[in-house]
């Protein structure tokens, strides 16, 4: 196992040259890290204070942060490399900003990138009020859990080739489809494309096969969170599931936010959450295990737009540690900068729930979403736009927002 430096927590009372909004996502408390680009042709490392994007890759160039790697992206960079990142770049934000000026870049002139592109991504299913409702939905007749949700963190293998950065259009996919009345399937485009809530992060180091990873130390080997935005087609979903799960009906895309969160960042927001049943050993722990994150859901259509989710991540039942852990325990080698998804984050009420499967509770109840629009799943047209943040003592911890367009190949 590694040997890992000690995380660094920015004090709520710290100062910054560069002036933002006191509801910004990215104070100087975040600093998290992307991938930026201006020229269609190179790229660069970045962070960002407010509106302002940082160009680690000019700061480097100037002297005024120090890195062993070249910074033109994040591959490669593990946590002590970005905890040193952040440590520099928050004592030069503290400086004169003429000092280090010509690293700001207004926001909207930079394309930003996924994060890093990962190799592997696996999807969990810790939401344990959205796999609740799927359970009252498909199996009315039988609890709503299956009986090794509360004891197993489950997850499966998704598609790494089709992760996609804020702002990439989604194309609505096809595939095979069967209605209850029809004797054969057939194939065509989704009817039922849905979105899912969830959160994210990267696997900050490798592990050698067979090594596991023991629970208290499982948040040291996480690089960052991310907002992911799982779409799904829920008609090819039903049809193709059984009985190994998702295949088609979510591989075509996944979107993820654009900027990285540190751990450090992340750490004042972690609460206890009591399991009931205790977890086996190997996945339990006294340690904070779950953020509290605010989440919400926008969609936007042609006439208009509404918020139709607000929940918080303190709604996971398995924490990241815990699918970490469970990820390595069978001695499969992690990977630094693998992505791992959290699984739809639902609350208790309609208002809370995190995918349109369960807002209009299978079709069945069309969810406002505005200037009198309703809708069961996403039209062509549809913007989908999700957005969180931890709200500190007068700042918060954000993540920005991860948007996808649904159109038609």
């Amino acid at each position: 196992m590694n040997d890992f430096e000690t995380a660094y927590i920015i004090p709520a009372e710290a100062r910054c040259s560069v002036p933002y909004a006191a509801d910004t996502h990215f104070p100087i408390q975040n600093l998290p890290f992307g991938v930026g680009s201006v020229d269609e042709e190179s790229t660069f490392a970045a962070s960002i204070i407010g509106d302002r994007v940082i160009n680690l890759q000019k700061l480097q160039e100037l002297g005024l942060i120090e890195s062993d790697s070249e910074l033109d992206d994040l591959e490669g960079l593990a946590l002590p490399d970005l905890r040193s990142i952040r440590f520099q770049l928050f004592e030069l934000l503290q400086k004169e900003r003429e000092v280090f000026e010509a690293a700001l870049l207004p926001l909207d002139d930079v394309e930003l990138l996924v994060p890093i592109q990962p190799r592997a991504f696996v999807d969990f299913y810790s939401g344990i009020n959205h796999a609740s409702n799927v359970g009252k939905m498909f199996r009315p007749d039988q609890p709503p859990l299956l009986p090794n949700y509360l004891h197993i963190p489950i997850g499966y293998n998704g598609r790494a080739s089709s992760i996609y950065a804020d702002g990439t259009p989604i194309y609505r996919p096809s595939g095979q489809t069967k209605g209850p009345n029809d004797e054969l399937p057939s194939f065509g485009p989704t009817k039922e494309l849905d979105f899912e809530l969830e959160m994210g992060f990267y696997v900050g180091y490798d592990t050698e096969p067979g090594e596991t990873v023991p629970i208290d130390q499982a948040n040291e080997l996480i690089l960052g969170y991310v907002l992911v935005n799982d779409w799904s087609a829920r008609d090819m979903q039903r049809w193709e599931y059984q009985p190994l799960g998702p295949f088609l009906a979510k591989s075509f895309a996944t979107s993820v936010s654009s900027w990285l969160v540190l751990p450090d960042a992340l750490d004042p927001f972690r609460v206890n959450k009591k399991l009931e049943p205790a977890p086996l050993a190997y996945l339990n722990s006294p340690k904070r295990s779950i953020y509290d994150i605010e989440l919400e859901v926008q969609i936007v259509t042609e006439k208009g737009g509404k918020v139709v989710c607000e929940t918080n991540a303190k709604h996971l039942h398995w924490s990241f540690d815990q699918q970490l852990a469970h990820q390595a325990s069978n001695g499969t080698p992690l990977e630094m900068g693998d992505l791992y998804a959290s699984g739809t984050i639902s609350g208790t009420e309609p208002g809370t729930y995190g995918s349109m499967l369960e807002l209009s509770w299978k079709g069945t109840q069309p969810v406002d979403v505005g200037n009198g629009e309703t809708r069961t799943f996403l039209h062509d047209g549809d913007t989908v736009t999700m957005s969180g943040y931890a709200q500190g003592n007068g700042y918060r911890i954000g993540f920005g927002s991860v948007s996808g367009t649904i159109s038609s190949p």
